[in-house]
């Protein structure tokens, strides 16, 4: 099968490797789209993601695709099923597994990080992360599912309520997809902080949201929200997040950052607005929820999901050949 191997770092090769074996309890899927996100870029350059990926590795964690094969102990799915594939796997006995923390796991892997990934013609994993999709959700949208999957795990981490203004800052990916998820989850106003005039708009347009700000530009308002969501993970805009805070308010520190990154705030201000701050860590427990958002119509991606690459363009999308992207995905098979 064709796989595109990170080979050290910042290369990549194009080699033949043989279908992978499955284990009793492991399903082998023909590999449809792979996601390409932040993290592969953190793992392309030496950085660790979720775990540290060592060479050789075949990257990819947001997956989607159709089972060739089962292992003898699957029972969940069946060859011919199209899926999506969770790519965080826990021990299940570590003191965070034991505690209803399995993001925190002391034992993570990750397919497409520490185990081979969807950037090859064929993946394997364990029946306990793989999921049937429904039959409205596009093998190419589902591709997605991974990163709503976290965005999930991040609001499940606060308490929403519909009287709240939200703000998230940040018109990425993930900033653009919190921005639909905070509303399907009931919260009345969300807006949206970025630096790109036509993706604020679109989401205005698009999704709901009802004030943008560019921040290039003009200033987000101070002490305005009872939730706001970083998702950019620079010193300046974690900075802008606490600053925009009101009395009670909550925020939510989900981008991430380099690894020696500081921002300062005021401590007073912690203590007299008694403000909660929460950071947020992949997505535990939460993946059915992101096909159900898909399933359900509450989230859209499509008109989130720019290019569409094939396996050779991907390094240079990594290396920044490629401009203009909202979100890429693979196409790795048919």
């Amino acid at each position: 099968m064709k796989a595109l191997v990170l080979t050290g770092v910042k290369q990549f090769e194009i080699q033949d490797l043989p279908t992978p074996e499955i284990k009793p309890d492991e399903v082998l899927v023909n590999t449809a789209y792979a996601g390409v996100c932040g993290t592969d870029h953190d793992l392309y350059a030496g950085r660790p993601g979720s775990a540290a990926a060592v060479p050789p590795i075949v990257l990819g964690h947001e997956n989607s695709g159709v089972v060739a094969a089962v292992g003898a102990a699957v029972t969940n799915v069946k060859p011919g099923d199209r899926v999506a594939v969770d790519p965080n796997i826990y021990c299940g006995q570590c003191d965070y597994c034991l505690t209803q923390r399995p993001e925190l796991c002391d034992h993570l892997s990750a397919v497409g990080v520490t185990r081979d990934g969807g950037l090859a013609e064929q993946f394997t994993a364990p029946a306990s992360v793989v999921y049937k999709l429904p039959d409205n959700v596009s093998l190419k949208d589902a591709a997605a599912i991974e990163p709503i999957s976290c965005a999930a795990h991040g609001v499940d981490l606060l308490k929403l309520r519909p009287y709240q203004k939200a703000l998230v800052i940040g018109d990425g990916f993930m900033g653009q997809l919190f921005a639909q998820i905070v509303q399907a989850y009931g919260v009345h106003q969300v807006d949206l902080a970025g630096i790109f005039d036509e993706k604020l708009k679109r989401n205005q347009e698009l999704f709901g949201v009802k004030n943008v700000y560019n921040t290039t530009r003009e200033s987000i308002p101070a002490e305005s929200y009872d939730v706001i969501i970083e998702a950019v993970g620079l010193p300046s805009t974690q900075a802008q997040a606490v600053a925009a805070a009101r009395k009670g308010a909550q925020v939510l520190m989900f981008g991430v950052g380099p690894q020696e990154a500081h921002f300062e705030m005021n401590t007073y201000d912690i203590y007299k607005k008694q403000l909660t701050i929460q950071g947020s860590f992949i997505n535990p427990l939460t993946f059915k929820d992101a096909i159900s958002l898909l399933e359900s119509g509450k989230m859209n991606v499509a008109p989130l999901i720019s290019h569409e690459l094939g396996l050779e363009e991907v390094q240079d999308f990594l290396d920044g050949r490629i401009k203009g992207v909202s979100k890429a995905v693979v196409k790795v098979g048919a």
